[in-house]
């Protein structure tokens, strides 16, 4: 009976050195830990549960929201590394910091439809889009999940914005992000840029009159505390794009590899239908919480397409060249995956 108990002992105190994992993967986002109010919380959460059970618990999963570990930057700048942070979710303008060709993605008007652009995040072609970044950044790609809902909403203290001339003069906080500059100059705003963590205040003191986020945005951070009139615009898809440091994830077996490319796209297809929910409960709350709101008519918003198109087109040669060239490629196959989509609707469904 000693003999065992003592057996015993040793086993358990062996046991957590065993388990130990060999690998940690630390994940930085800026939402907040609520499985209830972002798709970014639960997708991770998933994808943890997948890998940890996947490996045996050789991969401990890390998830740190709420900016804990750092802004984005700060938090791209230690994912390239891969030692403290191995894996960072980063907003369309930082995103594009890191790696230039995603100025393209913050086109105006650039998918008509939710399917459409799930499908195109989602395909072959922008996967291959997206490959470069690895050289540029040290980053690899993971995917990319609808920040807040993806089209976003213009909210602003002045008026309600019905038309492309209710723009006129308003100062828009923009992202840290050419692109955004742009497209609010030609529609006659006054882009202001502004870190996240200083537009509420920027916004309390007048500093900027309004900003443009997804309505879940707006209603997950209670951005109508601070602003009194909400349009549904979708001139901007806002995305999140979830990388790995490359550093680190090359050092890890094949089988690992799969095992992490595998779960992190579940999860971003996990995360496509959350924030579509997300999108739905936070324009909804919108029009209870805000002094007014308001859905930008199909015909205005042809209007702006034509206004913000050719300016963002020009700038866009400016910037990258003979290089520009790529985003006409990267249009003709929103428009290629579109037009199929819809076909496919009258095929299966219509005949």
């Amino acid at each position: 009976m000693i003999a065992g108990a003592l057996f015993a002992g040793l086993a358990l105190a062996a046991a957590p050195q065993a388990m130990a994992a060999s690998y940690t993967m630390t994940i930085a986002h800026l939402y907040p830990d609520d499985l209830t109010n972002n798709e970014t919380a639960p997708a991770l959460k998933h994808f943890e549960q997948l890998v940890e059970s996947a490996t045996n618990g050789d991969i401990d999963v890390q998830v740190f929201g709420n900016g804990a570990l750092g802004g984005e930057v700060e938090a791209a700048q230690q994912t390239r590394a891969g030692k403290t942070i191995q894996s960072v979710m980063l907003g369309s303008g930082t995103q594009a910091s890191f790696y230039r060709n995603y100025e393209m993605i913050t086109s105006p008007f650039l998918f008509p439809d939710y399917r459409t652009a799930w499908a195109f995040f989602d395909s072959p072609w922008f996967a291959k889009f997206m490959k470069p970044m690895v050289e540029e950044s040290g980053l690899r790609y993971l995917g990319t999940l609808d920040d807040g809902g993806g089209f976003v909403a213009f909210a602003n203290n002045k008026r309600l914005i019905r038309t492309v001339e209710d723009l006129k003069g308003l100062r828009i906080r923009v992202e840290e992000n050419q692109a955004h500059m742009t497209i609010m100059k030609a529609l006659g705003a006054s882009p202001t840029p502004l870190p996240w963590g200083e537009l509420q205040t920027g916004l309390a003191t007048g500093l900027v009159d309004g900003h443009f986020h997804a309505p879940g945005v707006n209603d997950i951070f209670k951005l109508y505390d601070v602003t009194n009139f909400t349009t549904w615009s979708g001139h901007v898809y806002n995305t999140i794009t979830w990388s790995v440091s490359e550093a680190w994830f090359s050092e890890l077996p094949e089988d690992y590899q799969r095992i992490i490319m595998t779960s992190a796209r579940e999860a971003v297809a996990m995360a496509h239908g959350i924030a579509a929910q997300i999108t739905v409960i936070g324009w909804v709350n919108s029009c209870k919480k805000f002094e007014e709101c308001h859905i930008l008519s199909d015909d205005e918003k042809a209007r702006m397409r034509e206004i913000a198109q050719p300016v963002y087109r020009e700038w866009l040669v400016e910037e990258f060249g003979e290089k520009a060239v790529l985003y006409d490629e990267l249009r003709a196959e929103v428009t290629r995956i579109s037009d199929e989509l819809n076909r496919s609707v009258v095929e299966n469904y219509l005949d």
